[in-house]
């Protein structure tokens, strides 16, 4: 199909007058309307305006400007069926083979702080998403343009075959045109069934402030690719991506060599990634099935690694190894030097050094993450027939935001180890209790169905490492129901616990951490993580 005449109408106008001038060179006439048409004149363009084009003037603050019989009729025509060209001809419609269109601004409109509710309004296209829909319907006949970045393939693609594009393209174009309003839609849905019941958009009136949670909730996602399997092999799985990845989040990964990556590697990697990305002295975490089995700072990746390594060193037998710093060579050797096999390496960037030694490993999967502090805005996790949806788990403690309950008080070296395994604990199934010291963890005991099980398996695991346990700290991630659990640890060689308090037992257990000499501190907040 021979593209004739190009209606071109956008709001992001990146690449747009380049786009426009490569139609033109073609001999495409060009319909606009606006800022649009301004542009392209400005730049010497021949452009009707759509005003002209119509009779009628764009009007009530340019609400209507597209919405005609003549545009439309010129895109909903059927070019197969006589009767359709024959009523376009009869009412001088001439037909409209391009539509390039992208709409209101509307995400960027929402994303102002005390936006007003009129503003908001105001930026939700009518005329765009109504073209965008017809072309789009029309795809036999029509191609429909919505994304800047395909500009040079179309041009490319008319150039090659003297100013028509194929049935195929115009088809793919046709898909991405439907996603686009969908989201647009989606994305006015969400805000605006965030908003309070009853209000009016008054003129400048200020928008109250949405919900976190709209009423009906629209999702947007992008498949990146589809998995060899799921959980087990005898699962279907894909990856799909937010159209805008939180900075820093393991979804924006660009692997550098390995196999692909499973269900199961994306997982676990997603655990150890958010984990290392808090720390801010240079920090190594392994995980193993969602769990930190490993984690440690130090002054550099290296010993950082070499500290991880030593809290399991079975259990970080082909597990996940992420740090948040550049990846050196000697850190590469040293893995090497204990033949450590490994999933997935993940870090913000690696030396050539350690590039040229991991290119050793074919399998390997290396990842480049970019470090930043990104997080969703919104958590959610399917269940049978509904979705659970959460805001993140943001809160961070603060040496000034705990509370010191028992007649010993921690030393300022405790209190440091004790921050650092309480940011551990986080990021550990619940229940989780976890001993550290030196900065490192000692015995991680994850996902039991009781605390005090959890706190034997942490106490067996540094045992099995060979890892003393005397002057050692502990963080649980909720609070101990009974004394046992401090017991154990104190048992074990613990000098000092961190936990959020809260339990009907805490004077119980304050009074047991007392007979035992531990120094505890309450933090206030618990850190489930199911």
């Amino acid at each position: 199909m021979k593209i004739a005449q190009a209606l071109i109408s956008v709001s992001d106008k990146q690449g747009v007058l380049e786009f426009a001038q490569g139609l033109a060179a073609l001999g495409v006439k060009l319909l606009s309307t606006g800022g649009t048409a301004k542009l392209l004149k400005d730049a010497g363009l021949s452009v009707t305006e759509i005003g002209e084009y119509t009779g009628f003037p764009e009007m009530l603050d340019g609400r209507v400007k597209t919405l005609h019989p003549k545009v439309h009729g010129g895109i909903l025509a059927r070019r197969d069926l006589p009767e359709h060209m024959a009523t376009i001809e009869a009412h001088g419609i001439p037909t409209i083979d391009l539509v390039c269109v992208n709409l209101y601004p509307f995400a960027a409109t929402i994303a102002k702080p005390n936006v007003a509710l009129e503003e908001a309004i105001e930026n939700i296209d009518i005329g765009g998403p109504a073209m965008v829909r017809s072309a789009a319907k029309n795809y036999a006949g029509v191609a429909i343009v919505t994304d800047p970045t395909d500009y040079a393939s179309i041009l490319a693609e008319m150039r090659a075959n003297e100013g028509a594009l194929a049935l195929p393209t115009r088809f793919a174009l046709a898909k991405k045109a439907f996603v686009h309003t969908a989201r647009y839609d989606g994305m006015i849905a969400n805000w605006l069934t965030g908003e309070p019941e009853g209000v009016e958009a008054a003129p400048a009136a200020p928008a109250p402030a949405p919900s976190a949670f709209p009423e009906r909730l629209q999702l947007a996602f992008d498949r990146v690719e589809t998995l060899r399997y799921g959980e087990n092999p005898h699962q279907q799985a894909a990856f799909y991506r937010e159209p805008q990845a939180a900075a820093g989040s393991i979804a924006a990964y660009r692997q550098l060599q390995g196999k692909e990556l499973s269900y199961n590697n994306i997982a676990d990697s997603d655990a150890a990634w958010e984990c290392v990305k808090t720390f801010p002295e240079p920090a190594c975490v392994i995980v193993k099935h969602a769990n930190p089995c490993g984690v440690a700072i130090a002054t550099n990746l290296l010993g950082a690694y070499e500290k991880a390594f030593q809290t399991d060193s079975t259990s970080a037998f082909g597990g996940i190894i992420a740090f948040n710093g550049t990846v050196n060579a000697d850190v590469v050797e040293a893995m090497n030097a204990r033949k450590h096999f490994v999933e997935v390496l993940i870090a913000p960037a690696f030396t050539e050094a350690a590039k040229a030694l991991l290119a050793a490993k074919q399998n390997l999967r290396v990842l480049e993450v970019p470090l930043a502090d990104g997080s969703h805005a919104l958590e959610y996790k399917r269940i049978g027939s509904g979705l659970l949806v959460q805001t993140p788990d943001a809160f961070r403690v603060t040496p000034e935001s705990l509370r010191t309950v028992t007649q010993k008080t921690p030393t300022p070296e405790q209190l440091k180890d004790l921050l650092f395994a309480w940011r551990v604990a986080k990021f550990v199934k619940s229940n989780a209790i976890v001993f550290c010291g030196r900065g490192m963890t000692l015995g991680v005991g994850a996902g039991q169905m009781s605390r005090v099980d959890s706190t034997r398996i942490a106490s067996i695991k540094a045992g099995n490492a060979g890892l003393p346990l005397a002057g050692s700290v502990v963080a649980s991630d909720a609070f101990f129901p009974f004394r046992d659990g401090v017991d154990v640890l104190a048992e074990a060689g613990a000098a000092a616990v961190i936990q959020p308090g809260g339990s009907v037992r805490d004077e119980e257990v304050i009074a047991a951490a007392n007979e035992h000499g531990l120094a505890m501190v309450f933090t206030g907040i618990r850190h489930f993580r199911h």
